[in-house]
């Protein structure tokens, strides 16, 4: 019967320790970005996704992501294009660097949502980023969703200057469950 007690407690306290980890359903998440091309808006995404989301909207200060997709992933919806964009090493150079990868240092709540301050690393070369991004929870699941900008050259994607614009925008699509 002094079992039950102890039993109670430790139940709840594993439950009230790992509420903010959240399991990404990576085959719906959704990682795009947008450019500008020497003919219009270059569309393109990424998949592959692998994210570690430890989240709690009542202590975004606790909570941490650390996510990379894998860099061979890149579609820009023109095959001559996506050959370019994987083997060039102007470009993403995957078979030198196979992985994009974020890691959050501060989750703090916005007048809008959340915001994601932390490092983005591309092709060796890591950037200080911010992602603002909002949650939407739903009983056992959620999504999150945000947006950022990069400067390309700043990754040494491309050449300097040229036909292709100097800002990327990135949009991500997470879903979750517990």
């Amino acid at each position: 019967m002094k079992l039950t007690p102890f039993l109670v407690k430790s139940a709840l306290f594993a439950g009230l320790t790992f509420s903010g980890n959240w399991n990404a359903d990576t085959a719906n998440a959704k990682i795009s970005f947008s450019v500008k091309g020497p003919f219009g808006q270059v569309h393109g995404s990424f998949s592959g996704l692998k994210a570690d989301i430890k989240f709690d909207e009542k202590d975004p200060g606790g909570s941490s992501v650390s996510a990379s997709v894998d860099a061979k992933t890149v579609s820009s919806g023109v095959g001559l294009r996506n050959k370019d964009l994987r083997n060039k090493d102007e470009w993403f150079n995957v078979a030198k660097y196979p992985l994009i990868s974020f890691k959050s240092k501060k989750i703090e709540k916005t007048s809008t949502g959340y915001k994601a301050t932390g490092d983005l690393t591309l092709k060796g070369i890591t950037q200080p980023v911010e992602i603002p991004f909002t949650f939407s929870p739903a009983s056992g699941s959620g999504v999150f969703k945000g947006g950022f900008t990069i400067k390309r050259e700043d990754y040494k994607l491309g050449s300097p200057g040229g036909s292709v614009g100097s800002v990327v925008t990135i949009t991500l699509e997470v879903p979750v469950k517990k």
